[in-house]
């Protein structure tokens, strides 16, 4: 199966692409997980969003947003993959932090990471800041890393 990298605006995504975008997070965060949360929260609309396809299905995604402008903060969420262990979630959060830095190359990224995801993030260089924390029913834990001109990590 061929799998195609998508980078979008919101936009420039189509409404099929939107739709599978959508269709992913709710499978994952809202089905897999239990957990009711909102997850149409309004970062969409100026997010670029990353985003894997097998044969028209989104099959990993995540996005990208400016937190604070004046502190160069960014985020980086809702990554979610449709099968675990096939690297796709990798994938897109790798892109992500590269269009972070294509934009802001002395950004600081901040993450909400679910507790249990830590060390997928720590393996890419993020750190904790916080102690964890309860947000839409499930243990998250604040995560930063900085990047430099050249894009080492600070």
């Amino acid at each position: 199966m061929s799998t195609q990298l998508h980078i979008k605006t919101f936009d420039e995504l189509t409404t099929r692409e939107l739709y599978e975008i959508l269709r992913l997070r709710a499978a994952v965060f809202v089905v897999e997980q239990d957990c009711v949360y909102q997850d149409l929260d309004g970062l969409d609309y100026d997010a670029v969003h990353i985003f894997l396809t097998e044969e028209g299905r989104v099959r990993a995604c995540a996005r990208v947003y400016l937190r604070d402008a004046d502190s160069n903060l960014w985020g980086i969420g809702r990554v979610v993959t449709d099968e675990r262990r096939r690297g796709l979630g990798s994938q897109v959060f790798g892109v992500a932090q590269r269009v972070v830095q294509e934009k802001a190359p002395t950004a600081t990224v901040r993450i909400e990471s679910q507790c249990q995801a830590q060390g997928f993030y720590e393996k890419f260089g993020f750190r904790p800041v916080s102690e964890p924390f309860m947000m839409d029913q499930l243990p998250h834990i604040k995560m930063e890393k900085r990047f430099t001109n050249d894009g080492d990590r600070e």
